[in-house]
């Protein structure tokens, strides 16, 4: 279970598709691709904090069901730019003073029991995140983006209960867990740092999630107290950023505000649950995306509007293709003619008219498909397909079509997909 929710790509439910799990290698060419893939530059990501991290929405917990919070999209993101993993630890309920304890044990990297993290912590996985803790330090010291999403449990109660509270007492609250929280979130990032001196940082801010129309006059008081917690974010990364080890405050409560209702669940009066909609994840991912890329991407034709049989958009090495020819869907996987293909993976190939075979090389790789046959050869061996190369006919030509994801991942390509970005993504 944990390797599966740390792993966990939109492509994770029930092998979707074709891709990275598309063809059985066989033993020896699954060594050589293991030694060739181990050798590519990965970007890792490591997301630590609480169930925003996790991506948690009202119901996330019933079997079956998925994540898909800003985590997940940066790892979309990362694909955009090449070869991506992602390690998400995100956990239900944790507060600051437990991240501390969580990221002490990091780095001291020795397994604990889930009560010396936070005694009663409502996540199912807790226990398996406790005995992982040698795991996830190997995890945290290798990676190249560290993000944080941590505090809204240390104030949801002082901003669920601020009609009962005088000014003062509101005051003097606040102040009691900004200091707590600057004190914890400062001594945690330390951990962090002492496994990982040179990783890229990024710590959201605390949003105010709820609308003016809900919270009326007072909705300018807790935007405030909001603000403060900023400007503490903004204070513990200017004390610990340095030349080569970046620590940013990724401002998603500026995203927030103004918003919150279309991007935040309000579920019940007086209810505890403010975590966001898919909208206020995919806010979120964009401020994590714009400090690490610049950028944030989406397909030039969303999934919405391609149609369930319409063609995947396709990104190979950061460039969504747009081909001469259509790309063909069969039997779930995306077909694309033979000088496409070599044009976009930037491969050698050439055309056997006698055997009805295309020969295509890349990087000491050669993968050998044959129009109608259900298995291609990789470097000579014998790998399944599960749709045969066909001729397809464009204008008056017979144009040989090849199946995009079984050939770049003969080709050593790591490749994978967003089903809810309906994408492709193939990177060396």
């Amino acid at each position: 279970m944990l390797k599966t929710w740390r792993r966990f790509t939109s492509a994770a439910a029930g092998g979707l598709l074709l891709l990275a799990a598309l063809i059985q290698v066989p033993a020896a060419a699954a060594s050589a691709e293991a030694a060739q893939g181990a050798a590519q530059d990965v970007f890792r990501i490591v997301a630590l904090g609480d169930s925003i991290t996790a991506g948690y929405e009202p119901g996330m917990t019933d079997p079956g069901v998925k994540p898909y919070g800003y985590a997940e999209r940066l790892l979309e993101q990362g694909w955009y730019h090449g070869r991506t993993e992602l390690s998400n630890y995100g956990i239900l309920g944790l507060k600051t003073s437990g991240l501390l304890q969580y990221t002490k044990a990091i780095q001291e990297g020795t397994a604990v029991d889930a009560e010396a993290i936070q005694p009663g912590l409502p996540d199912p996985r807790i226990a398996q995140f406790a005995a992982a803790v040698p795991q996830i330090k190997a995890e945290l010291a290798a990676a190249d983006l560290i993000t944080l999403t941590i505090g809204g449990n240390d104030v949801s109660s002082l901003f669920l209960n601020y009609k009962t509270l005088t000014d003062t007492d509101f005051a003097a609250q606040l102040a009691e867990r900004l200091t707590e929280y600057s004190s914890n979130v400062t001594a945690a990032l330390q951990n962090i740092r002492a496994v990982n001196p040179q990783a890229t940082i990024l710590l959201a801010d605390q949003y105010q999630p709820a609308p003016r129309i809900a919270l009326g006059a007072s909705y300018d008081k807790l935007m405030n107290a909001a603000a403060q917690f900023t400007t503490a974010a903004d204070q513990i990364a200017a004390s610990l950023n340095q030349a080569g080890a970046p620590v940013k405050i990724a401002h998603v409560a500026a995203a927030f505000a103004g918003q919150e209702g279309s991007l935040t669940h309000i579920i019940g009066a007086g209810a505890a649950d403010f975590h966001p909609k898919q909208l206020g994840y995919e806010q979120i991912a964009k401020v994590f995306a714009g400090l690490q890329w610049g950028e944030y991407r989406t397909p030039a034709v969303p999934a919405t509007a391609s149609g369930a049989a319409a063609p995947m958009s396709i990104v190979v090495k950061g460039t969504e293709l747009n081909t001469p020819n259509k790309p063909v869907l069969k039997n779930g996987q995306n077909f694309l003619a033979l000088r496409d293909i070599l044009n976009a993976v930037g491969a050698q190939g050439k055309w056997d008219n006698k055997t009805s075979s295309a020969t295509v090389t890349y990087g000491g790789r050669t993968v050998v498909i044959t129009i109608g046959a259900n298995t291609m050869k990789v470097n000579g061996a014998e790998v399944a397909l599960d749709t045969p190369a066909f001729l397809h006919k464009v204008g008056k030509e017979d144009k040989t079509y090849l199946p995009l994801a079984a050939l770049a991942t003969g080709l050593g390509f790591d490749v994978n997909y967003s089903a809810k970005l309906r994408t492709a993504f193939i990177n060396p």
